[in-house]
C-alpha cells in the first residue's frame, strides 16, 4: 500500500463511526486487502487529525464486525472477505447481464412449480390444524420425523427417529450442532478450505477455529491427530460428500481412520451432508460409523428444492436433551408448513422423483464442465453441484474472479472459504445449478478460454 486510502476530508461526525465505515469500503474495494497491517492508532490519529479514543473506537467496531483482527505486540491486520459476513456469490442484482455461477443451488425447473402447486392446493382443503396453531414442536412434527427418518435412511444413513431434531434448513442444524458440541472458548477444527459461514459462525458464537491439512479426500488424519495431541479439540466439523469447496470426497477407510482419531481424544464430529442422497454411490456416513460421536446434518434445500427451508439434526444419544434445549431458545421448532410440505412428498413420492430429476440434471450438467473444460486440470465430484479449478500460473483467483466479471461471469474465489490463517490457494469455485445449459455452457467457455491465456490488466468493463 503506498498510499492511505482515507483521507481527513472524507470523514463527517461522529468521526469513528465515519472512520470505521471507511475502512470497511476500503477492505471491501480491495484497497486494503486481508493481510494488510493497520496503522497504530496513535499514527493514525496523527495522520487524520483525530484523538486517540476515536481511531480506538473505530478499530473496535470493525474488530467486533470481524473485518480486523489484533494481535498482542504484533498490531491490527486486516481479516478481509474470509473474515466477515462476506459471502462468496456474486452480490449485484437487477440490469447486470451476469451469467451466475458463483451461487451454490441444485438445478430447478416447471416441474419443481407444478409440484408445489399442487400441493399447496390440497393443502388449501386439508391442512392439518397442529400446521397452523401449535406451539408443541414433538407432538407438531412427529409424523413428520417419522417420514424424514425413513428418508434419510433410504439414502444410506440409518437413523433413529427419537435422535432427529427437525430445523429450519442445513445452517440452523449447523448452529445448534455447534453449540451443542462446544461451549464458547472451546477449539473447533475443520478442513482449511471449507464452509464459507464456519468462521463467522463461530466467531459468533465464541468458539476458536483452526483449519487443517486436506487432500483430496478432505481433512488429513495425521493434521487431526496433530490438532488433538496440540491442544483440547472439542468438534471436528467435516463436509465429507462431495459439498466442500475443493470437491473432496471421503473413502471408507478415511473417515474410519478419522472416527478412530475422535474416539482416541474424546472429540465429536459434525457432519454436514446437505446434499443428501445426491450421490447415490456414498462412503458410510460417520453417522453410521460413530452415532455415539457424530452430530449428522441434511436436509431437503439442496437436493430438492431450494425454497423448501428445512434440515434434520441427528444428535447422539446422549446430547439429545441438550440439542433440543438449545434449538428451542434459538428457533424454538421447524416450521410446520414447510413440514408438511416435505413429509407429503416424502409419502407421496414426489420426492424421489425430484431426487432422480435432480440426479440427471446435475449428471447432464457435470458433462457439459467436461466437455469444455477439456484438459484443465479441475476437482468435481458425482452429481457434484459445482467444481474446483486450481488456476495456472501466473494467474491470481481475484484477478480472475475479475476479469471472468467483466466478461460477465461471476464465480467465487478460495479465499471465501478459508478457514486457518494461512494463504488460500489460487483457485475458484464454479457452480453449475444455476441457469439454464446454455447460460452455464457459454459460462464455461468463457472461463476456460481465461483460464488458458495469461492475464491482461483488468479494464474497465465499459
Amino acid at each position: 500500500m503506498t498510499k492511505w486510502p482515507i483521507q481527513k476530508q472524507d470523514l463527517v461526525r461522529p468521526a469513528y463511526r465515519s472512520l470505521a465505515r471507511k475502512l470497511v469500503e476500503a477492505i471491501e474495494s480491495g484497497d486494503l486487502p486481508a493481510g494488510t497491517q493497520l496503522p497504530t492508532h496513535r499514527a493514525l490519529s496523527y495522520e487524520l487529525e483525530l484523538s486517540v479514543q476515536t481511531v480506538s473506537r473505530a478499530y473496535d467496531e470493525l474488530s467486533r464486525l470481524g473485518f480486523i483482527s489484533g494481535e498482542v505486540g504484533r498490531g491490527s491486520f486486516v481479516r478481509g472477505r474470509d473474515g466477515d459476513a462476506q459471502v462468496p456469490w456474486n452480490r449485484a442484482s437487477g440490469g447486470l447481464d451476469i451469467i451466475d455461477l458463483s451461487m451454490l443451488a441444485p438445478v430447478t425447473g416447471d416441474i419443481h412449480a407444478e409440484c408445489m402447486a399442487r400441493t399447496l392446493s390440497e393443502l388449501s382443503k386439508d391442512l392439518p390444524q397442529s400446521t397452523l396453531v401449535s406451539f408443541r414442536p414433538r407432538s407438531t412434527l412427529e409424523r413428520h420425523v417419522t417420514e424424514a427418518a425413513r428418508w434419510i435412511t433410504a439414502g444410506g444413513v440409518p437413523v433413529d427417529p427419537e435422535r432427529i431434531i427437525p430445523t429450519n434448513g442445513n445452517t440452523a442444524a449447523m448452529s445448534v450442532a455447534l453449540q451443542t458440541a462446544a461451549l464458547p472458548g472451546e477449539l473447533i477444527v475443520t478442513e482449511t478450505l471449507g464452509h464459507h459461514t464456519l468462521k463467522s459462525l463461530t466467531s459468533t458464537l465464541g468458539l476458536r477455529l483452526q483449519g487443517l491439512s486436506i487432500d483430496a479426500e478432505g481433512v488429513v488424519p495425521e493434521a487431526f491427530e496433530a490438532a488433538c495431541k496440540g491442544e483440547a479439540v472439542k468438534a471436528l466439523f467435516l463436509m465429507p460428500s462431495g459439498l466442500g469447496p475443493t470437491c473432496a470426497f471421503a473413502s471408507a477407510e478415511r473417515r474410519q481412520a478419522l472416527c478412530d482419531i475422535a474416539k482416541k481424544y474424546g472429540v465429536w464430529i459434525i457432519e454436514s451432508d446437505a446434499w443428501g442422497p445426491i450421490n447415490p454411490a456414498r462412503s458410510p456416513a460417520f453417522a453410521e460409523l460413530a452415532p455415539d460421536q457424530t452430530f449428522y446434518f441434511t436436509g431437503v434445500t439442496k437436493c430438492l428444492l431450494p425454497g423448501l427451508r428445512l434440515g434434520w439434526l441427528v444428535v447422539p444419544d446422549s446430547m439429545i436433551s441438550a440439542a433440543r434445549n438449545r434449538h428451542l431458545v434459538t428457533n424454538w421448532m421447524a416450521t410446520p408448513l414447510m413440514a408438511e410440505i416435505a413429509t407429503r412428498w416424502i409419502v407421496d413420492g414426489t420426492a424421489q422423483t425430484l431426487l432422480k430429476w435432480q440426479r440427471k440434471n446435475l449428471d447432464r450438467r457435470n458433462a457439459i464442465v467436461r466437455s469444455k473444460f477439456g484438459p484443465l486440470d479441475f476437482a468435481s465430484s458425482p452429481y457434484g453441484m459445482h467444481v474446483w479449478l486450481p488456476l495456472p500460473e501466473p494467474w491470481k483467483a481475484r484477478d480472475f474472479v475479475e476479469h471472468a466479471r467483466n466478461e460477465g461471469v461471476a464465480v467465487a474465489a478460495s479465499s471465501n472459504f478459508r478457514t486457518g490463517e494461512e494463504a488460500a490457494p489460487e483457485a475458484v469455485r464454479i457452480c453449475v445449478g444455476i441457469g439454464t445449459e446454455q447460460e452455464l455452457a457459454k459460462g464455461l467457455s468463457i472461463i476456460a478460454r481465461l483460464a488458458g491465456n495469461s492475464p491482461e490488466p483488468a479494464l474497465l468493463a465499459i
